[in-house]
């Protein structure tokens, strides 16, 4: 009789086992008896259904807030407990909450075609339709993805009509710490291609969604059900997380729409531009650093898929908010449904938004972001166990982990190396495959990105997002406008215009015609140039339309924007034109025309250079066009995940080959500038995303001195690029940005001659030659007689030593033709090297040292001076900002004068400190005056321009002049000493000793 009760009880619980699973079988689960918050659909639109919880509450004065689901979960996702759920608590504390609906994409109508853009425009839509409703600013919150389209709003708005953002496990440095662990580099290439070959044509459903957030933590799945299972018999203690489960198991997932899954993973995890800035909304550029209103993120200390370090990344990404975070014991479903999110989360929220609108203390819980804490790979497992994750859990994935970092170490410079192989060789590869046949221009390789990624972005500026798409568009529109002027292949057309989109697409729309753009600046020079180029034919902007119609009897004005009157007012549609008013789709296109005609060997551009006053022309084939462009990107690393900010205006070799070139080549996004000083600088830098600064010259100094520079506003700059960088300016950049490096290129503006730096770690260096372009070498040079030196025993021009000056060469090969001096038996027979007229010095590792010019070279009484030596020693003088050289008389008895100004801040700089600067040159290798002035002229390209100093001659004795005496000292250039002093000899007499 003892076993009867036993037996009583298990038949009972076999019962109810069999009576609750029948149940869950025919109904999905167990009925609970909860009934779901009341709410009223106030706004149905194509995107979403706006609901408002408890509409029996006027709301009169109340918060409101407005919570955003994640695209793969139900918007119940906020109301799935009676006592818990997220409308419920927040009811309670006397705030309004609205809930966004996307419903179930593959039920809506074009439900399957939503993209990323959609869903920020529409959530951007709905808080205005709130903020009508009740009067006042409105809180924005979101879980998981939620969060992240809270942020994206915020910023597509620049936080307008917003009290707060409130996420919930929304990572921002996605690449920071990646779900479960994984290493970024592992993922990132499959999440590409996953991106742009799969998700962008397909779309995922609910239970895939259901099925890969269950996957992402599988024993705690599998443990769950088990659970479930053993306590089926147990209806009690199940029905209080029955809701939740279903959510979790059957009901709370929708499908998601491929298009926006794919432009999610490009542009915030490929390109992880939550942090970076530029990322594209509605055709905006849009940054994280655009919000202002004060965030709260609940931080899950479990979180596996949002984790801790990638949800502290707003403090990055939105510099300008005040940022505070809520640490919760829990994972990142725990965050917002469940006894945890009832208890810590959402009372935390609403304590929140009554802090915010003056209605009550700061939560307890709540305090601002600890930046130290946003650094990391992900989760502690302390914190896996210390919370609950399973033992066997944790040690499975520890051991995964174990084993993916050993992998990941051992392979580390292996994965680089690949990585940057995959980019560079084929470039390399395709470079020196090049024929003086092959097909090769800019318009041929914008056409082939065209065909590559037409939807990608190419241009931003002033805002606005031009992908490579409408950019073919518009240069094949230009086409036909130049065509419909009488433009014929081969015809040499002037460009005078800023750097601006219609300039880059005029020059790529002439290549793309078989013209030769000739790159024009500003100036007296213009005509000369005209004369020079053999150019009749001027394509320009409404600004320099005055410009060109004084140096050119033919104008085509492009661009500008909306109608400008001044070119309204003078096109005739002879001298002037406005290309503008061509329809393009009337023009009847030519039995000759050919897209993208030009080959390796013909001319492509033509660019001018000014020497000691005298201009000269560069012409510049497709092929070295090519060369420029492919080893610049190759050296550069550049990818279609950079964002280029172009800064040399395009008539500087800079501008065209190493910027332009290499950004197309790379396939990366151009930010054009639209000025150059530190505030917009800044601002340009961040909204965009930047990734790659070009400069050319002294461009940089104005920006990294002024006073409201700050380092962290260039936190994404991984790299600056360009030419002419001095090493004082350079040694600051290395020194305000560590982690950034400088890659400086030497290019002749012919491109017969590539070298860049591309370690960067010998300051001040032009590096090597890039590899598949023209090797180079130094031959030996007299700069007296400015002949190149024999060797004696074989007759063949002598290979400058170590250290020895000497005149740089550039093998010049057979197959393609070049426009400089070519010579040919220089080192052995039968080889040709072309004479750029550059001079340099090798050190012992190889690297080449620029001295300047064989034009530029001063020859004093004493001996030989080369300016760039001491342009480099004095910049990195502390009180020194721009620094130019130049020789004044005749060749053997020439001054050498340098010219100073003088940093903001800094009134005067001692004899001293300029011969300390000047140390590691011989005495008669440095100036022989120093001339300190207020400002010195710069050019469109920030070089200093001397021809002012040069037509002045020797400088007039005074309290800012220095000349050196015979002991290498430098004194006071006063009348006494000027008297005393002869140059002829350069030898001052006794009476100029005396220190002044």
């Amino acid at each position: 009789m003892v076993g009867l009760p036993n037996i009583s009880t298990a038949v009972s619980r076999i019962v109810a086992t069999t009576q609750n699973g029948l149940e869950v079988i025919r109904m999905g689960g167990l009925e609970t008896g909860t009934e779901p918050a009341p709410f009223t659909i106030v706004e149905t639109e194509k995107m979403f259904r706006l609901r408002r919880y408890f509409p029996d509450d006027p709301g009169d004065n109340a918060p409101h807030i407005i919570l955003i689901p994640p695209m793969m979960v139900s918007a119940n996702v906020y109301d799935v407990t009676e006592q818990n759920g997220a409308v419920s608590v927040l009811h309670r504390y006397g705030i309004i909450p609205w809930v966004v609906d996307f419903g179930s994409p593959d039920h809506e109508v074009g439900g399957m075609e939503r993209t990323l853009t959609d869903h920020v425009v529409a959530i951007s839509r709905v808080v205005d339709l709130v903020r009508r409703v009740v009067g006042h600013d409105v809180h924005l919150a979101g879980y998981s993805q939620g969060g992240m389209f809270a942020y994206q709003t915020a910023a597509y708005r620049r936080a307008e009509g917003l009290a707060s953002i409130i996420t919930y496990g929304s990572p921002v440095d996605i690449t920071a710490a990646m779900p479960l662990g994984i290493p970024a580099n592992l993922v990132v290439p499959g999440v590409e291609f996953l991106g742009d070959r799969f998700f962008s044509n397909v779309w995922v459903p609910s239970w895939l969604a259901r099925t890969g957030f269950q996957l992402a933590d599988p024993v705690k799945t599998a443990r769950s059900r088990i659970d479930f299972l053993r306590r089926l018999h147990d209806r009690d203690a199940l029905l209080p997380r029955e809701d939740q489960r279903r959510f979790i198991e059957q009901e709370g997932w929708v499908a998601w729409s491929g298009p926006a899954v794919a432009e999610l993973l490009r542009q915030f995890v490929v390109h992880n531009r939550m942090v970076s800035g530029g990322f594209v909304i509605d055709g905006e550029v849009v940054s994280m650093t655009d919000i202002t209103c004060p965030v709260l993120a609940f931080v899950g200390e479990t979180d596996d898929i949002g984790q801790p370090v990638a949800v502290r990344g707003i403090q990055r990404a939105a510099p300008d908010a005040d940022v505070y975070e809520t640490p919760v014991p829990a994972g990142h479903f725990g965050l917002v449904v469940g006894s945890t999110a009832g208890r810590l989360s959402w009372p935390t929220t609403a304590e929140w938004i009554l802090w915010r609108d003056g209605r009550g203390p700061k939560p307890q819980t709540t305090a601002p972001m600890d930046a130290s804490a946003a650094t990391g790979s992900g989760i502690s497992w302390a914190n896996r166990l210390t919370y609950g994750v399973g033992q066997v859990a944790g040690a499975g994935t520890a051991v995964s982990k174990e084993l993916i970092d050993a992998v990941s170490s051992i392979q580390r410079t292996a994965t680089a190396v690949a990585s940057e192989s995959v980019r560079t060789v084929p470039r390399l590869l395709r470079l020196g495959q090049i024929q003086p046949s092959t097909r090769i221009s800019l318009g041929k390789l914008m056409s082939e990105n065209e065909r590559r990624t037409p939807h990608n972005e190419l241009f931003l500026f002033e805002n606005r997002v031009l992908t490579h798409e409408q950019v073919n568009t518009r240069i094949d529109y230009v086409v036909a406008g130049l065509i419909s002027c009488g433009i014929r292949p081969g015809e040499h057309i002037g460009v005078l215009m800023h750097t601006r989109p219609s300039a880059l697409v005029v020059v790529a729309a002439l290549s793309r015609l078989g013209a030769v753009a000739v790159i024009l600046a500003s100036g007296d020079d213009l005509p000369e140039m005209l004369k020079l180029s053999d150019t009749h034919s001027i394509i320009t902007d409404p600004t320099h339309l005055d410009v060109a119609s004084a140096a050119s009897d033919r104008v085509l004005v492009l661009g500008g924007g909306s109608p400008d009157a001044r070119v309204i007012e003078r096109a005739d549609g002879e001298r002037v034109v406005d290309m503008e008013q061509i329809d393009p789709e009337s023009v009847r296109m030519p039995v000759w025309y050919r897209r993208d005609p030009g080959l390796a060997g013909d001319l492509a551009f033509i660019l001018f250079t000014k020497t000691q006053g005298r201009i000269a022309k560069w012409a510049i084939t497709n092929h070295r066009f090519a060369m420029s462009a492919f080893g610049a990107a190759a050296a550069a690393g550049l990818s279609n995940r950079d964002t280029v900010y172009c800064l040399p205006p395009l008539h500087h070799a800079s501008g065209l080959l190493t910027t332009l070139g290499a950004t197309v080549v790379g396939r990366s996004r151009i930010a054009l500038s639209n000025g150059i000083d530190p505030e917009t600088f800044a601002f340009e830098v961040r909204h965009y995303g930047v990734t790659v600064v070009s400069y050319t010259w002294s461009m940089l100094a104005d920006i990294l001195r002024g006073e409201t520079f700050d380092p962290a506003q260039l936190s994404t700059v991984r790299l600056f690029m360009g030419s002419g960088l001095s090493t004082g300016l350079w040694t600051e950049i290395d020194d305000v940005l560590p982690k950034a490096r400088i890659l400086e290129f030497f290019a002749t503006a012919d491109g017969s001659t590539i070298l860049a730096n591309v370690d960067g770690t010998k300051v001040g260096s032009m590096g090597r030659a890039l590899p598949e372009t023209n090797s180079v070498r130094i031959a030996a040079y007299d700069p007296e007689t400015e002949q190149l030196l024999v060797d004696g025993d074989t007759g063949f021009i002598r290979e400058a030593d170590v250290g020895e000056v000497g005149m740089l060469v550039a093998h010049a090969a057979q197959r393609f033709g070049s426009n400089g001096l070519v010579l040919r038996d220089v080192f052995r027979p039968h080889d040709r090297w072309e004479v750029a007229g550059s001079l340099f010095r090798a050190d012992a590792d190889g690297d080449l040292w620029f001295v300047g010019s064989s034009q530029n070279v001063i020859r004093t009484a004493h001996g030989i001076a080369y300016p760039v030596p001491i342009q480099q020693a004095l910049s990195q003088v502390a009180a020194v900002d721009q620094v130019a050289v130049y020789g004044v008389g005749e060749p053997g008895t020439q001054v050498a004068v340098a010219v100073i100004s003088l940093r903001a801040g800094s009134s005067s700089v001692t004899p001293t400190a300029l011969r300390v600067g000047l140390g590691e040159l011989s005495s008669d290798e440095r100036p022989d005056l120093i001339w300190v002035v207020d400002e010195m002229p710069r050019s469109e390209s920030f070089r200093v321009i001397t021809s002012g100093f040069v037509a002045a001659g020797i400088p007039k004795p005074g309290a800012r002049v220095w000349y050196r005496d015979g002991e290498g000292r430098y004194r006071r250039y006063t009348a006494k000493a000027a008297k005393s002093v002869d140059w002829s000899s350069r030898t001052p007499h006794a009476a100029a000793q005396a220190p002044e």
